[in-house]
Order: C-alpha cells, then sequence, then structure tokens
C-alpha cells in the first residue's frame, strides 16, 4: 500500500446454499461499517477455496493511520461488523470449518443482540438506524 495505513484481512466459511454475491456484498457492508477502513481503495473479497462443503472467502481492505487505532481494535470492530450484517441478513457465518447443516439456524437476532449484561449504548451503527 502506498502512503500510510496498513492492510486488514479476514476470512469466513459460509455454506454453498448462500449465493457467493450475497457473501462478497455483506462482507463489503461489514467493512464500510468499520471505522478507520478505508472506502477508497474499495475493500476487495476474494474466493480462495471451494471446499467440500463450503467456500472460504478472503475481504482485504486498507486502514488508515489517520486518528489510528491499534489493528487489534480495527479488526475486533471489523469482525463485530461482519457478524452484525450477517446476522441482519439470516446467515450464518461456518467458521472455521462447516461440515454439515445444523438443525436450527445459527443466526442472532437483533432483539436478543444486547442480552444482559450488554448494554443497548453498544449498538453497532447499523442497529442504530431508524426502522
Amino acid at each position: 500500500m502506498r502512503g500510510s495505513g496498513f492492510i486488514v484481512d479476514t476470512k469466513v466459511t459460509i455454506g454453498y446454499d448462500t449465493p457467493w454475491r450475497q457473501v462478497e456484498a455483506m462482507l463489503i457492508e461489514a467493512a464500510r461499517r468499520t471505522p478507520d477502513i478505508l472506502q477508497e481503495p474499495t475493500p476487495r473479497v476474494f474466493q480462495t477455496a471451494l471446499s467440500d462443503y463450503y467456500p472460504e472467502y478472503l475481504l482485504v481492505a486498507h486502514a488508515t493511520a489517520m486518528k489510528a487505532k491499534p489493528r487489534a481494535e480495527t479488526m475486533s470492530a471489523l469482525h463485530k461488523n461482519i457478524q452484525d450484517v450477517f446476522n441482519e441478513y439470516g446467515v450464518q457465518i461456518m467458521s472455521p470449518h462447516y461440515m454439515a447443516d445444523p438443525a436450527d439456524t445459527k443466526v442472532v437476532p437483533l432483539q436478543r443482540w444486547y442480552e444482559p449484561p450488554a448494554a443497548a449504548d453498544q449498538l453497532s451503527p447499523a442497529a442504530r438506524r431508524p426502522g
């Protein structure tokens, strides 16, 4: 990367029953919601493996050094946003290994995001939106 900043990347595995275009769009949305991740250059998603039970997706984005946080904080915020976005769309994250469909969908509905001891002031930017 030219200039200051750093690259962040993370992997998820999602079952073949979720359209890859949807997965890519959700990962990009999670990156857009993450403070300190730059929108230019645009975050990108790569399919790095087509395994027996799941494709593997790699999200790569650039983070700014301006008002920089430690890499761990940026990665933590990104992972929180990935979980929120996938839950919002009802898509299970089957990382690190997907072997079979569980009997029940493994997503957390919005109304359960802040069960005790979590506090509502920990809302993600998406959850703060009205309606």
